[in-house]
Parts: C-alpha cells; structure tokens; sequence
C-alpha cells in the first residue's frame, strides 16, 4: 500500500481491520518497522482524537514524530498553478510538499473542505498536491470528502461488537445548526459497502450523498424505519451534496433519543466526536450501556496504525 487515501488504495478491508485488531492485541509487536524514521503530521484544521491517535500509531511503531499546523507554525500555501504570488500565501505547495518530503518518510495531511465550490472540494486538491509533489507515501487524517482512518476505526469497532455476523448497519443523518463536510459519511459509506453488513442510509431529503458514494446502497428519508432491527446506528450531520454546503433543514425528530434506539435491536450507538449533545443525541442515549463512542475513538489508533504498517512494508 504506497498512499492512504480512499479505500481504493486497500487491497482488502477484511485484511486491514483484522490487522487492526491484531495491533490493539500487541501494539509494539512491528516497532523494528519505523526505527530511524520520521512521521509529519500537517494540520489545516483543529483535530484532537486524529492528531493524538496519529502520533501514537506512529511512536508504537518505532517512528519519529513531527506535528505542524500550517499557518501558525509554516507559512500559508497555495495551490494554484500560475498565479501571481503577491498576495497573502508566502509559499506554494510544490515547494512546500517537496521539502517535507526530504525531512519525512510519510506524511499525514488533514485539511477540511470550503463547502462553497463542490467542484474544487472534490478534486481533493490539497491531498492529490502533497501526493503528487512530496514524493513519499501520504495517510488522510480527513480531507475534504472522506476520512478514512475513521472508517477504518469504525469497521474495527462493529467487528469486535457485532452480535451475528452480518449486522443491519444505519448511517442516520442528525441535526446541526451549521454546514459540515461530507467526509465522515462519505467515507464511512465507502467502507461499509465494501463489507457485507446490511447497509442502509437515512436522511431527509435533499441530502443524499453523491451518487458515486452510496452507489446502490438502500436510501431511507424516513429514520424510524430506517431503525427497525438494526444493529448499530451510526449518527453524524452533513451538508446538502445536491444543494452544496447548504443547511435545508434543522428538524430536530432526526436527533437520536432512547425512543429512537427502542426501534432497532438494542443497537450500538456510534458518532465519530465531537458530538453537541442535546441537539444531535440524546445524553442517556450516549451515556448508556449501549454507547461505542469511546471504544470507537480507542480504535483510531488501531487503524491508522494498521494503515501505517502496510505503507511501512510497502516502502521496503
């Protein structure tokens, strides 16, 4: 596996989940992997679980680790080609890319999308930049339409909890009072449908995801159906993908409360955090017994080391 980017640079889910288990069962077990070498982690956006569960995947295996917030620790980049640079970006990406590709072996990049130019959002420029310019492996700590080392987390928690052995799986659209990337959902669509849990998505209308994400999966507008039997809910907002970044709607019936889970099969709840609680989620609902977020945030570092070792391996 040379980058993590999408699931399309996994050559099987099946395997890397498995791997991931097997690392939160001896995590220094490949630490000869990353001895000498040096992880950069480059933030455009706040992170807390991506950022402390990223370093410790990489100090588990052996590696050195180098954090930078652009912006407050580097210069401001730009992306563009041909532009006059006279403006407020000092420094351009294929110089910037390219320099830390000499001081690091792999580089994980976190940068959010606009949510004003769907187009531009998913061309993933900042992402496909440093892979096409930095000249090493590169891991997606979220982008701008997925976050992978979520999904993979996320797989890795359904695995150790599910009760039978192919679970009703619901990814639920939930209220927020201000636009939010597809990422999340988008990513964690992608990954379900390549397991084979029963997958549906729920939303209201007008915020189906795009169609080469949910691809055939079952779309659901109304939740309470959507909930009958199932064995996990998966909870997060996004914004409008047809009428992009917009907020159509803030009905707050789509908030998961203890009624809501009373429909499903004593389902798991799960959220990626950081969750507001009282307007997506109800407090007994992610306080209770039936609750995964913690053993989810957990997992992170199960993933993204399990991602890390592959592209270890991969470099020879």
């Amino acid at each position: 596996m040379k980058h993590f980017i999408n699931p399309n640079d996994v050559d099987s889910v099946e395997e890397l989940v498995q791997l991931g288990l097997e690392l939160k069962a001896d995590p220094f077990k490949f630490q000869h992997l990353g001895k000498n070498l040096t992880m950069g982690l480059v933030f455009f956006n706040s992170s807390l679980r991506t950022r402390v569960s990223t370093q410790k995947a990489a100090l588990n295996l052996g590696m050195n680790v180098i954090v930078m917030n652009v912006g407050s620790d580097s210069w401001q980049l730009e992306f563009e080609d041909g532009v006059i640079m006279d403006q407020g970006k000092a420094e351009h990406v294929k110089e910037a890319a390219a320099v830390l590709g000499q001081y690091c072996d792999v580089i994980g990049v976190r940068a959010f999308a606009g949510l004003t130019d769907r187009d531009e959002d998913y061309k993933e420029i900042v992402l496909e930049s440093f892979r096409r310019y930095a000249g090493v492996p590169i891991v997606n700590l979220e982008s701008a339409t997925r976050h992978p080392c979520q999904s993979l987390a996320d797989l890795i928690t359904i695995e150790e909890l599910k009760k039978k052995e192919r679970p009703k799986v619901v990814l639920t659209w939930v209220p927020h009072f201000k636009p939010l990337p597809q990422a999340v959902a988008n990513s964690f669509a992608e990954w379900v449908l390549k397991t084979d849990y029963e997958f549906v998505i729920a939303n209201p209308e007008g915020y189906d995801l795009a169609p080469e994400i949910r691809k055939d999966a079952l779309v659901m507008h109304d939740q309470a159906e959507a909930f009958k039997g199932a064995d996990f809910i998966y909870a997060k907002n996004w914004s409008s993908y047809e009428h992009y970044g917009q907020v159509l709607t803030q009905d707050r019936s789509w908030a998961i409360t203890e009624e809501r889970m009373a429909l499903t099969d004593d389902a798991f709840f799960m959220h990626c955090l950081p969750v507001r609680r009282g307007l997506k989620v109800a407090d007994a609902v992610i306080d209770g017994p039936h609750s995964a977020v913690i053993q989810q945030a957990g997992n992170r570092v199960w993933s993204v080391q399990a991602a890390i070792k592959k592209i270890l391996e991969a470099r020879g």
